[in-house]
């Protein structure tokens, strides 16, 4: 599988912008990942850019959402671990995250909304001001980005990473293809 079929698959099933810009800044966050760990970094990215792709037919249900992404994602010829990392991304279908693929894209997943949330404050709403310490400070407010799961994002520990760390990876990630997100 590459990259082309899987935009393109995600530009099908994918009707909200701002949900695709979370998928490619997983997809960039996933690469960076797999840079730093010497892994596959087209498959990670391709687990990153997937992993969303069945929001709109599942209507958001947490109670299924990544089943049918996992299954379009297998037809699309995506691999095994690929498959296995969008299932266990959710949490609610209770498939354990078991390898590093697995860990990454759980604890990536949220870190993208709580950058996005950093650079959409900012008077020019871009995030080449964003600094690591000032998402680190907003980290720890409870309320700022309150859909970025705190809990899963510091997960990534499991991956062996501190948190200062995974959240500049992130950003410097992100900062990438700020063009692509919407936020250069």
């Amino acid at each position: 599988m590459n990259r082309e079929v899987a935009l393109k698959a995600v530009k099908e099933n994918v009707k909200t912008e701002n949900l695709i810009k979370h998928m490619l800044a997983t997809e960039a966050i996933m690469r960076a990942l797999a840079w730093r760990f010497k892994e596959n970094e087209d498959e990670w990215g391709i687990a990153g850019l997937l992993h969303d792709i069945d929001i709109d037919l599942t209507n958001a249900d947490m109670k299924i959402h990544g089943k049918p992404g996992a299954q379009m994602a297998r037809e699309l010829g995506a691999s095994d671990a690929i498959c296995h990392a969008i299932l266990a991304h959710n949490q609610m279908l209770g498939e354990p995250c078991v390898s590093l693929l697995d860990k990454a894209l759980f604890c990536t997943d949220p870190l993208t909304g709580l950058i996005t949330a950093a650079a959409l404050v900012r008077p020019d709403k871009k995030l080449a001001g964003v600094e690591t310490k000032s998402i680190k400070k907003r980290f720890k407010e409870e309320r700022f980005a309150a859909g970025a799961n705190r809990a899963q994002i510091a997960a990534c520990s499991e991956i062996g990473l501190d948190l200062d760390d995974f959240i500049a990876l992130g950003l410097e990630a992100m900062k990438d293809v700020a063009a692509n997100l919407g936020l250069a």
